[in-house]
């Protein structure tokens, strides 16, 4: 997809308005990206524990626990291969925030998390490979093993939540294969992190109100915006929670938090504890039948 940019550059100008014509163009003629042989290089990281990729080209990715792993478009691969160990499935929103957990070994619970699990970074608003790995574990993965994003308390972390939930507007018309229902937004939320009675400044995490961030005007904006779309409600009261108080949670104000007593890193234990709630949960709802999706994929295997 860069390979057209740079065939007229002085016609395009910027790469949004190839990635427009090329996503206009599919929906006009109902097809897939793909299927015009466009291809938009991968951005996304995988990092887990017993995860393994098989590919087309019969070669095999050993994922890695401690740093991550470039996502292959889904093409590409023939199957992916999991250990019983795997309990949860992490999306982070932030690189930077990625490789922190990474380097923690997040993956090993080394502080007491729930069980071994894999971690996915879109970095940022996700790509189409990213996005096509999360549909298809969203798919396939037993229900007792949750899918949760871990992304900013502000209306654009929001939006790439629902990016991976819902779909994107500007691939609608691929939804049915790009959408991850499963997905479930655990934070960071400022309400979490803020004390109801705001003269008071302090809070569990004694996180100062003032701390956080002021929201910009493009803040406002986003957040009115996504105000007016089908979304949870635990989303909606946190945008309105943020224009209310004119401030917004980052994801880094628990990474630069001291450790705590016990040792345990303030982003961990925050992660360790959202995703057992998860897993708590799904563990007592009925379990329904797995189901592949459409994409090219052909198995999911667990060891």
């Amino acid at each position: 997809q860069r390979d057209l940019f740079y065939k007229d550059v002085p016609l395009f100008k910027k790469q949004s308005v190839v990635d427009k014509l090329v996503d206009d163009l599919a929906a006009t003629i109902e097809t897939r990206r793909s299927h015009l042989n466009v291809r938009a290089s991968p951005k996304g990281l995988i990092c887990g524990a017993g995860l393994s990729i098989h590919t087309v080209r019969c070669e095999v990715i050993q994922i890695a626990e401690t740093e991550g792993t470039l996502i292959p478009i889904a093409d590409d691969i023939q199957s992916l291969e999991f250990s019983n160990n795997v309990k949860w499935v992490l999306i982070v929103e932030k690189e930077a925030v990625f490789q922190t957990l990474c380097q923690l070994s997040f993956v090993r619970h080394p502080f007491g998390q729930p069980g071994t699990g894999i971690m996915i970074t879109g970095k940022g608003y996700p790509d189409v490979a990213t996005r096509q790995l999360v549909k298809m574990l969203s798919d396939n993965l037993p229900s007792t093993i949750p899918v949760v994003a871990l992304v900013d308390g502000d209306a654009y972390g929001v939006d790439i939540a629902s990016v991976y939930k819902f779909g994107s507007a500007a691939l609608r018309h691929e939804s049915c294969r790009l959408a991850a229902p499963r997905v479930e937004c655990i934070g960071v939320w400022a309400t979490e992190l803020t004390s109801r009675v705001f003269r008071t400044c302090t809070n569990r995490f004694g996180i100062d109100r003032d701390a956080l961030i002021p929201i910009s005007r493009a803040d406002e904006r986003k957040a009115h915006s996504m105000l007016r779309r089908e979304l949870p409600g635990r989303w909606k009261r946190e945008l309105t929670h943020m224009l209310f108080t004119r401030r917004k949670a980052e994801t880094e104000i628990l990474s630069s938090m001291p450790r705590n007593p016990d040792g345990s890193h303030p982003l961990v234990a925050y992660l360790a504890d959202r995703i057992w709630q998860y897993i708590l949960a799904v563990s007592q709802e009925p379990a329904p039948e797995p189901r592949m999706n459409d994409s090219s994929i052909n198995e999911v295997l667990f060891t």
